[in-house]
This record gives structure tokens, C-alpha cells and sequence, in this order.
């Protein structure tokens, strides 16, 4: 288990617009890049295994900038494919504050973090005392049909509620800056509040696409 103690100043950054990882869930990634073959070789050389999932941001002038917060992952599983690229799963350990980048000679972007804002997510897995599971999942049912979803409903309805808000959060395919709402929402309950927020604005109409009520 990696304490706060564990937790090192300075982190690789992966930034990948609408990817999110939430603390205990776990993000499948395809790594095919060669500077992210790179990242990955060097982050298994280090004790944590860390690498921090972060989403870019537009900024004036084209400039790359990247958001504030991302949540970094632990490298838990890989497997090599044949020309060389890896399949890797990572497990969300904490979200942080990006300080600033670092500049060096590695090809990938590198960050200065801080974790104090996060304690709670090295602790126990959250609980939502105020969700009302049967109202959420007809309001999941409708918003998965619109979308035209399909899942594993006996598995929903077994999971227990920060699983399955998480995973709902990660898996649904909202806009970027919709994802980094989801990450920055302060507990369970801001969470589950925010996807609600989000499914209903898509089947009131919101959004890009034409949605059925």
C-alpha cells in the first residue's frame, strides 16, 4: 500500500483529453509513442510505479497547457504485444496539483506535484449515505439508451457505490471538460451529484448530440 509519505515530489505526466482516473479504479491504456514507451521504461524503474493522468487544456496562442489537478496511477499490469507496444492498466492512487512542469531531457512531460489536497484519497473507499440507488439507475437506464450503452446490469446493481459511480464517471463518454469536473468533485456524493447533473443534461437535449427523452 503507498502512504502519503510514499508519494514523490516530481511525477511523469500522460495527458490524454477525456481520460480519467479516479482513486481506486483502474484505467486500461494502450502505449504505442515512443516518448510514452519511454515514460513507461522509466516508471518501472521507480519504487511507486506512478504515472499522473492529466487532460490538456486550450490556452491563447495554441500553447499546450495542462489542467490544475490530475490523479495519479500506479502501474499495476502490463503485457507486450508483438511490434512492442504495451497494454497497461493503471490504479488509481491519488489525485494532485500540478505546481509546474519540469523542463529536462526526458521526452515526456514531467511535473512538480503537490498531494495535501487529497488526503482522503489514500484512505478508505467513500460511501454515498444520500444515493438513492433505484431512482439512479432508471435515470442510467435512460441516459444508456439514449446513448445507445449497453452493460452488465446484474453487475451495476451489486457494486458497491463508489465502484460504481467511479466507473460511471470514467466510462461515459462525456466531454473532457465534463471528466475534469468529475475529478475535481470533492467527495462521492459532489460526484454522484455532477453525473447526475451531466446524464440529465443530455437527455433534456444538451450537448452535440441528439438525444431521445
Amino acid at each position: 500500500m503507498i502512504t502519503a509519505a510514499d508519494l514523490p515530489e516530481t511525477i511523469p505526466l500522460f495527458p490524454l483529453p477525456g481520460a480519467l482516473l479516479l482513486p481506486r479504479a483502474r484505467l486500461p491504456l494502450h502505449i504505442f509513442e515512443p516518448r510514452y514507451l519511454q515514460m513507461l521504461e522509466d516508471t518501472m524503474k521507480t519504487r511507486t510505479r506512478l504515472i499522473g493522468m492529466i487532460q490538456p487544456r486550450s490556452a491563447p496562442g495554441g500553447e499546450k497547457k495542462l489542467c490544475a489537478i490530475g490523479c495519479a496511477g500506479r502501474l499495476t499490469a502490463f503485457s507486450e504485444t508483438e511490434d512492442g507496444r504495451y497494454m497497461i492498466t493503471l490504479t488509481g492512487i491519488s489525485r494532485f496539483r500540478l505546481a509546474r512542469e519540469v523542463e529536462g531531457f526526458s521526452p515526456y512531460r514531467r511535473g512538480e506535484v503537490t498531494w495535501g489536497d487529497f488526503s482522503r484519497d489514500l484512505g478508505k473507499v467513500e460511501h454515498d449515505r444520500g444515493f438513492d440507488r433505484p431512482a439512479f439507475t432508471d435515470l442510467l437506464g435512460r441516459y444508456f439508451a439514449a446513448q445507445q450503452l449497453s452493460t452488465d446490469w446484474d453487475a451495476l446493481k451489486e457494486a458497491e457505490d463508489e465502484l460504481l459511480i467511479n466507473s460511471l464517471s470514467m466510462l461515459c463518454p462525456f466531454e473532457p471538460e465534463d471528466k475534469q469536473a468529475l475529478l475535481e468533485a470533492p467527495t462521492l456524493a459532489t460526484r454522484r451529484e455532477t453525473l447526475v447533473t451531466l446524464m440529465e443534461y443530455a437527455l433534456r437535449g444538451g450537448g452535440e448530440e441528439e438525444v431521445m427523452q
